[in-house]
């Protein structure tokens, strides 16, 4: 068996593995990478890329469907198949960037394998055992199947198989209404689907109850039909489609099932037992540093027990590469971590949620509501809905949340705020162009401190005296 001797070995080429693999390489480091799968990762090929591209086509379709602001609508001419031809261009064409051809040429030893530890100082893969005096476990997650009774003798999709499905679903079934049940919700009714969506709780649970009331009413008015509150006690196959029966004994039949039932770490394959590694259901377990209970191996990402988001796999990436590379201290930093559903609005969010933000500071906490409607930019554009919802103790900011177009990059702002302590003031004076959906956040800071000026008595009684003493 080869044995090959390295300074870091990462398991797993998906966003966080493959920023550990360029840097690391690119500055001098000894690096092999291995991957089983597809050079990418989950985002790549059955995540964030494919998923975000059939959502803009869907968003075409519906366009054209609704018209609006003098232009008439009409019925888009939907070919389902093509749609899905462009989704795999999409891929194709920011594939050569995660490529292995990439990498190899930044001088990374690439093994497409499996990989599994055989002690806490070695990872076999294939005929190869590879001893590193750092290791990096980035293998993400896959998608988590639950035991429904029915659910293993019927034919269902995953995050992983829809994006090849090119026949158009008649009726979409789809298990959970977290972002990306959801958001293929949506998708899927814009091109043409019957959609049904159960939901043993709210849709969005993590999300703030005001914003998701907002999608909500988006997607019911679309056509989606939600079921929430329900559970599946038996799925069966039905013909030639599905049949699923709820709790409350109503039976939706349909003919294409969608599993979005949330994620599992993939850690099974990899022996982390014979590495010395603590880990759970969860994840391995690490410190704020990403180091496990095996001082040579690292987690990144989905695998370190955290946010499944790929720009937190890829800020992982960074604090490991500081401390392998060059030995200084680094901590993941998990207070100003923003997320965003891709529906239409789009729901975004950073930091606490209003009822978050309550439980933990109760009377302290002070909450800015601004709504769209009240943005001429979202006038202008016949697109009123939605709001800002600031959160605020002693006048810093601890959560935002924004629903409405654009919210995904309208919270980055945000982010940078409340990451770099940026105060309400500097924001309130900065001068944004107008008219743009952006000034809803200058206005958010500026009604934080409206009350103090123009609400205030002795401000008041100043400016008079001022107005009597100036010649």
């Amino acid at each position: 068996m080869e044995k090959i001797t390295t300074d870091i070995c990462i398991i797993g080429a998906g966003s966080g593995g493959l920023s550990v693999a360029a840097g690391a390489a690119q500055m001098g480091a000894r690096v092999v990478l291995i991957e089983g799968g597809e050079m990418g990762g989950d985002c790549l090929n059955a995540g964030c890329v494919p998923s975000k591209s059939l959502i803009a086509a869907a968003k075409r379709a519906e366009v054209q469907r609704k018209g609006g602001l003098g232009v008439a609508g009409h019925a888009p001419g939907i070919d389902f198949a093509a749609v899905k031809d462009a989704v795999a261009a999409t891929i194709a064409r920011i594939a050569p960037v995660d490529s292995q051809e990439r990498f190899e040429g930044f001088g990374v030893s690439v093994i497409r394998d499996w990989a599994k530890f055989v002690s806490p100082r070695e990872v076999q893969a294939g005929g190869r055992i590879i001893r590193a005096r750092r290791f990096v476990i980035a293998t993400g997650s896959r998608p988590f199947v639950p035991d429904v009774p029915g659910l293993d003798a019927i034919p269902y999709l995953t995050n992983e198989t829809i994006f090849a499905q090119r026949e158009r679903p008649e009726h979409l079934l789809i298990l959970g209404g977290g972002p990306i049940g959801i958001e293929m919700a949506q998708a899927h009714r814009r091109l043409g689907c019957a959609v049904t969506v159960i939901q043993k709780s709210t849709i969005l649970p993590r999300d703030d109850a005001d914003a998701r009331d907002v999608v909500r009413a988006a997607l019911r008015t679309e056509g989606v039909v939600l079921r929430e509150g329900r559970t599946v006690v038996r799925l069966r196959k039905l013909g030639s489609g599905i049949e699923a029966v709820l709790d409350d004994g109503e039976a939706i039949t349909a003919s294409h099932l969608l599993v979005a039932t949330g994620r599992k770490v993939a850690l099974e394959a990899l022996d982390l037992t014979a590495a010395g590694v603590a880990h759970s259901a969860k994840g391995v377990a690490v410190g704020p540093n990403l180091r496990s209970s095996n001082r040579r191996v690292y987690a990144v990402g989905d695998a370190a027990g955290a946010e499944q988001f790929t720009h937190v796999a890829g800020a992982h990436a960074g604090v490991v590469i500081r401390q392998m590379l060059f030995g200084l201290p680094a901590r993941a930093e998990t207070r100003v971590v923003p997320r965003v559903t891709y529906t239409d609005p789009e729901l975004a969010q950073v930091g606490l949620t209003e009822a978050e933000a309550r439980a933990a500071h109760g009377d302290a906490l002070q909450v800015i509501r601004q709504d769209f409607a009240h943005n001429d930019r979202a006038q202008t554009e016949g697109a009123p809905d939605g709001f800002l919802k600031l959160m605020l103790v002693k006048s810093r900011p601890i959560g935002v949340t924004i629903v409405g177009p654009q919210a995904g990059e309208l919270i980055g702002l945000w982010a940078l705020m409340m990451q770099a302590k940026i105060g309400l003031a500097t924001l309130s004076g900065t001068i944004l162009p107008y008219p743009t959906r952006a000034e809803i956040s200058k206005r958010a800071a500026g009604a934080y401190f409206s009350p103090k000026l123009f609400d205030n008595a002795g401000v008041k009684r100043m400016v008079r005296m001022v107005q009597r003493l100036l010649p």
